[in-house]
């Protein structure tokens, strides 16, 4: 499954009880329709919450505003709350970030270079394509 968006703050890192780290953040999808028999556009906008546990070192670059297009599937998460109410929540589990466009840094100096490839730093530089 494919999804892009704008990441709506920076993107944290934490460690999970097996030792290894997530990176979590979020993404807002900005979409419009036209109702029917309507002239008004109607603009709706969804918050997905994502997470990353191919590296962490990719939390550098996902920075608020930066707009990302996401490859992945969506996990479910159920449980009950303190009163017993079952809830659910969806987390869409991001194999692959493809970052599109960097949000206009207000002190360039302190921006991070810009990544010479857009794909987790493990893949293979001898790709056959």
């Amino acid at each position: 499954m494919e999804i892009s968006g704008r990441i709506t703050k920076d993107a944290v890192t934490a460690k999970v009880s097996n030792g290894r780290e997530v990176v979590n953040f979020s993404i807002a999808v900005n979409d419009s329709y036209r109702p029917k028999g309507s002239a008004e556009l109607k603009k709706i906008v969804t918050y997905i919450d994502c997470s990353y546990w191919m590296g962490s070192k990719m939390a550098q670059w996902l920075k608020k505003g930066t707009m990302v297009e996401l490859f992945g599937r969506i996990g479910l998460n159920v449980y009950n709350n303190a009163e017993g109410k079952a809830l659910g929540s969806l987390t869409f589990h991001t194999s692959n970030i493809k970052i599109l466009v960097f949000p206009k840094a207000e002190n360039d100096s302190n921006a991070p270079a810009v990544p010479t490839k857009n794909t987790v730093e493990n893949e293979p530089d001898d790709l056959p394509f």
